[in-house]
């Protein structure tokens, strides 16, 4: 689980590398392309066989997919890694206290909305385009997991995903084709391009998929929670960005909210 972390939000540092040259859209449609050929070798879809009814949601998966790493990744040009993941986290965060109906799961989402607010508060140099995003980087995560679902009750094993996720990377190879014709890129963008879909797509899936055989999937979200932390250590160690204590606490409440309502859960 530490391993699936880190590479995850290591992954999403190196590609921000290469945004001068690739930009964010550059890193995202090769970090498509590479979770296309992880998850279409390990879901063999067989997409012939696909009905109507099956390709609707798989369909709105690759758009989804494709809408919420291209938000994230340009919420962290903007504003950082620490705090566009933070944001982004709200998603899934939204997903699991809107099926709750226990009190202490409204004071985890007033927690997080707390963090939320102090993490967007006005200020002059508050880039609002940027916390936007990462907004919809949530709606995006949050629409992830329900049409997941869906995928999993119409389709066998990751098949879906997988169909889902090339699609995705079928979607984005104009854009590849654009940069190519435009302006060649340097080996060392594709390079941190790769490794971003590697290290963000490939190693926490393949991480995942073996861990979830072995911890709780309670054990597994609390852990989860801790994505935004390590996404701000990443930031502050490999790309010196700084956040103030203000940040700091917005990340923390976010944290602390989904694992209270986690550790209650299972008590």
């Amino acid at each position: 689980m530490a391993g699936s972390g880190l590479s995850n939000q290591t992954g999403a540092a190196i590609g921000s590398l290469a945004f001068p040259v690739l930009g964010p859209l550059g890193v995202v449609a090769v970090r498509q392309y590479v979770a296309a050929l992880v998850l279409l070798a390990v879901g063999r879809p067989r997409p012939r066989t696909f009905t109507w009814r099956q390709w609707q949601p798989v369909l709105l998966l690759a758009v989804v997919f494709g809408t919420m790493n291209l938000s994230l990744y340009t919420a962290i040009d903007r504003v950082g890694l620490g705090l566009a993941v933070t944001l982004e986290f709200l998603g899934p965060l939204t997903v699991a206290l809107a099926a709750a109906r226990r009190r202490v799961d409204a004071c985890c989402a007033v927690i997080a909305a707390a963090g939320a607010v102090t993490l967007m508060r006005p200020r002059p140099s508050t880039d609002y385009v940027g916390l936007g995003l990462g907004l919809l980087a949530a709606v995006c995560w949050a629409s992830y997991i329900l049409l997941n679902r869906t995928v999993g009750r119409r389709l066998p094993g990751a098949q879906g995903s997988a169909a889902a996720a090339g699609v995705s990377a079928v979607l984005f190879l104009p854009v590849g084709v654009v940069l190519v014709l435009r302006q060649p890129p340097t080996a060392s963008a594709v390079g941190c391009a790769v490794a971003a879909g590697v290290l963000s797509s490939a190693v926490p899936y393949l991480a995942d998929l073996f861990t979830l055989r072995r911890v709780p999937a309670q054990a597994f979200g609390l852990f989860m929670s801790v994505n935004p932390v390590l996404a701000a250590v990443v930031g502050l160690v490999g790309l010196g960005q700084r956040p103030g204590w203000a940040e700091w606490a917005g990340i923390g409440a976010v944290v602390a909210a989904n694992a209270l309502s986690i550790l209650s859960r299972s008590r």
